[in-house]
């Protein structure tokens, strides 16, 4: 593991830390766990948003809409937000732009005309099914660096992570 040059590492079972007489640790943000995976994250998406946004004029709120409801279909705005881990106004722009480039459909419940309930449409489909393949390229080239067994390894650090990450109330 290497820490940052700024960092005096102290190697722990945690990582980078840095000795802090006053509080036995410093917070050094290029070190911090939670900010790395932001960077990570972000640094990812955006070669995803790269390439959706120059052949489709999709943001990344946008294509995580479309891509949640590829694979769940009949979800309301506030379903796609809580799986999309997006703020209930991100996905409400999103779903206002998408239905007005004919990306998606909205209908209404039956049962509770307040409730919309949202698909793609043949339109939405398409962008889909070839931007799918374009978002698993990039998360290929991402891994190719690593062996089986070490994906399998991070897949299981992840889950490990968001069950903690839940336990102790983060979102």
């Amino acid at each position: 593991m290497q820490c940052s040059s700024i960092a005096r590492p102290e190697f722990s079972r945690r990582g980078c830390l840095t000795v802090d007489k006053k509080n036995d640790r410093e917070l050094i943000l290029e070190d911090f766990l939670p900010y790395r995976l932001a960077i990570l994250s972000h640094t990812v998406s955006s070669s995803i948003a790269r390439a959706y946004d120059q052949r489709f004029g999709l943001t990344i709120p946008e294509w995580r809409v479309i891509a949640i409801l590829g694979r769940f279909p009949g979800l309301s705005a506030v379903e796609v937000a809580k799986r999309t881990m997006l703020d209930k106004v991100a996905v409400s722009r999103a779903v206002a732009k998408l239905i007005k480039g004919g990306r998606i459909d909205r209908q209404f419940a039956d049962a509770d005309r307040r409730r919309s309930i949202l698909n793609l449409s043949a339109d939405g489909r398409k962008v889909h099914d070839e931007v799918a393949p374009l978002a698993l390229r990039i998360e290929d080239d991402l891994l190719r660096g690593l062996t089986d067994d070490q994906i399998g390894t991070l897949n299981e650090v992840i889950e490990r992570l968001l069950a903690r990450a839940r336990l102790i109330g983060a979102p």
